[in-house]
């Protein structure tokens, strides 16, 4: 994430932007707890978008590169010799009740 995304999800958490009179050249951001809270639920859904279009991309990929034309027998075999690939989604469902 970008420093911006950053800020921009502070502020949609609705945190305070302010002045530190230590740091006068800085814009600080303060949050109330439910403010703190609603921050990370941001972050949280961003990094699990995030690694969703990595695994998108990822799987886009091995499309193009040939895994497309397996059969529906090659790959009912492809799950029961990775089972672990199946997880991935219910994995990143768990990090959303998180």
């Amino acid at each position: 994430m970008t420093r911006e995304e950053i800020i921009r999800m502070a502020r949609e958490a609705g945190a305070a932007p302010y002045t530190n009179r230590h740091y006068p050249d800085r814009t600080t951001h303060t949050f109330s707890p439910n403010q703190l809270e609603a921050f990370a639920a941001l972050v949280a859904a961003a990094e699990r978008e995030q690694i969703a279009d990595e695994w998108s991309m990822c799987v886009q990929s091995d499309l193009e590169n040939g895994v497309k034309s397996l059969n529906e027998q090659a790959a009912k075999d492809w799950f029961k010799n990775y089972p672990e690939t199946a997880k991935f989604g219910e994995w990143l469902s768990a990090r959303g009740q998180a």
